[in-house]
């Protein structure tokens, strides 16, 4: 299980820096800073998924969820949002080392 959340980590934080390569690449290019929000990307990349998710999440849960909290976490900045996943997911499957050490019996 552990490897698996550290693989996820692995792959949220290989998404972030290509979010952040591309909206750097495009800073330089329009001479002002750049910075894509997630529910842009992600309408991008896959958008049926998008609005799938958008009427599950109105449906099923809460529509003041969807309002307020979903919305706001759309219009973040998409490797920002990678980021804060990839630190979640590894924190949660971060094995800790001993306490003795190493030698210990």
């Amino acid at each position: 299980m552990r490897f698996l959340l550290r693989l996820a980590s692995l792959v949220a934080l290989a998404a972030a820096v290509i979010a952040g390569t591309i909206d750097s690449i495009q800073s330089v290019a329009a001479s002002a800073v750049v910075v894509t929000p997630i529910s842009d990307a992600w309408q991008d990349v896959s958008p049926t998924t998008l609005t799938s998710l958008q009427t599950s999440l109105s449906y099923y849960i809460h529509p003041r969820f969807y309002a307020f909290i979903f919305q706001w976490l759309m219009l973040q900045p998409a490797f920002a949002v990678f980021l804060v996943i990839a630190l979640l997911l590894w924190m949660i499957g971060y094995k800790k080392p001993p306490i003795a050490g190493r030698f210990t019996a």
